[in-house]
């Protein structure tokens, strides 16, 4: 195993993106369950994270902050996952047990916790983060240590690394399609909203060379910090843009504000309709059906999804936590990530991380998911997935409204899209 702790974190500290303060700080493990799970000993090398009769696995999300109201519930989904593969007997017959850590919705912390559970708790591998700036916090960090990341979340695309498993949609499995539905639905005028930071960012800059290559125009272009909850002022710049839709790529409570604030003003989807790329069935049931009905989002899984292992998914969750519960595209990807490292450890009969890679870039690694059956390429660690259009219903779960016929192939850098060739980056 290669240490370079100090540089991985002096880099992880330049990616500050914009995420607000940290949350309050967690008791180790961050919950009751995670104390249950964690492991009681430090193994001596990577390899030695499976050693006796178990496997270490790490999980890190933001447990407390501003991005709790999302990750909570993707952590939830990988215990489930990990609960369930040990009571079919484990990944090549250990049982996995889980160290978790609680990024505080904060990338710095992102980036400590990740080096603490890879050099001090000797984890296997780790499934974690959401924005795409607590990934690049830690992104050299898994590079240093030459330890493997799965991330659940869809992003902006123009990134691979040996090191990550993108398990959510690369940028044309997600933010194309979406824009090209509403330019098929006849929308003109686009106002982009959204975080400050790394995703939001460099998605708009693709919605703005995809709408350019297209002849329309973008009438706003508006910031808010993670952690901001007066939209006073960029709402009176949508009043005042003439848009005929918002392009949403807000994250966390700053959806809440938003949406609760636009409708203390009766703004529904009638009179501003909204395609949003970080809102799923957790956050609707957060913000309010009775808000969110009829508005517009992108992912390649909802809890309405139509199939066999969607069906037996759902159920087990909501068992496990609540009836009240709901499944989402993070969640089920999470869920998905867990099965999906089981199976190249099975390829590849051993949980080592090279070994593991060695299985992945085979291109040969699926899971038939409760989205349909999904595989990792073998070349960029994104994932063929399909894309759903959805609507938000007024029972607060999601119709689909599109879907392509099949799988899409990952195409992070959208190479295949030639409005896109000076696309770059924004990295902070």
């Amino acid at each position: 195993m290669r240490k370079r702790g100090l540089l991985a974190a002096v880099l992880a500290m330049s990616l500050l993106a914009g995420c607000g303060s940290a949350g309050s700080a967690a008791s180790a493990g961050g919950s009751s369950a995670a104390s249950a799970g964690s492991a009681s000993s430090t193994a001596s090398s990577g390899a030695s994270a499976a050693s006796g009769d178990t496997v270490k696995v790490g999980l890190l999300h933001s447990l407390t902050g501003s991005m709790a109201i999302s990750e909570e519930a993707v952590r939830d989904a990988e215990v489930l996952a990990i609960k369930q593969i040990n009571a079919d007997g484990g990944v090549l017959g250990k049982q996995i047990e889980y160290v978790e850590e609680d990024g505080e919705s904060d990338p710095s912390t992102f980036a400590t916790k990740a080096e603490k559970l890879i050099d001090e708790d000797q984890v296997a591998t780790v499934f974690g983060c959401w924005t795409s700036a607590s990934r690049k916090a830690v992104k050299p960090i898994f590079e240093d240590y030459d330890n493997l990341l799965w991330y659940p979340v869809q992003y902006e695309g123009m990134e691979d690394s040996d090191n990550i498993v993108y398990v959510g949609a690369a940028p044309n499995q997600q933010i194309v399609p979406a824009i090209q539905y509403l330019i098929d639905q006849g929308y003109k005028k686009y106002f982009l909203m959204g975080s400050d930071y790394v995703f939001p960012r460099t998605a708009n800059e693709i919605i703005k060379a995809q709408l350019a290559d297209a002849g329309l125009e973008v009438v706003g272009e508006e910031y808010a910090d993670m952690d901001q909850t007066d939209f006073s002022s960029i709402i009176s710049k949508i009043e005042s843009s003439g848009c005929d839709v918002i392009i949403n790529t807000l994250n966390g409570t700053g959806n809440v504000s938003f949406f609760k604030q636009m409708a203390e003003k009766n703004y529904t989807s009638d009179d501003y309709m909204t395609m949003s790329f970080s809102i799923a069935e957790e956050e609707v049931k957060t913000i309010g059906a009775d808000i969110l009905k009829g508005h517009l989002v992108s992912w390649n899984y909802y809890q309405t999804t139509d199939t066999p292992e969607n069906e037996a998914f759902v159920k087990a969750y909501k068992e496990a936590y609540g009836q009240d519960r709901v499944t989402s595209d993070p969640v089920e990807a999470a869920y998905d990530a867990v099965y999906l490292w089981k199976a190249a450890c099975e390829a590849a009969n051993s949980t080592d991380v090279d070994d593991v890679l060695d299985a992945i870039h085979t291109g040969k690694i699926s899971f038939k998911a409760p989205e349909g059956t999904i595989t990792i390429d073998g070349d960029n660690q994104h994932c063929y997935k399909k894309v759903r259009i959805g609507k938000v219903n007024d029972q607060g779960l999601i119709d689909e409204v599109y879907a392509t016929d099949d799988v899409v192939e990952p195409d992070p850098y959208l190479k295949n899209y030639a409005w896109a060739s000076d696309v770059q980056p924004v990295e902070s």
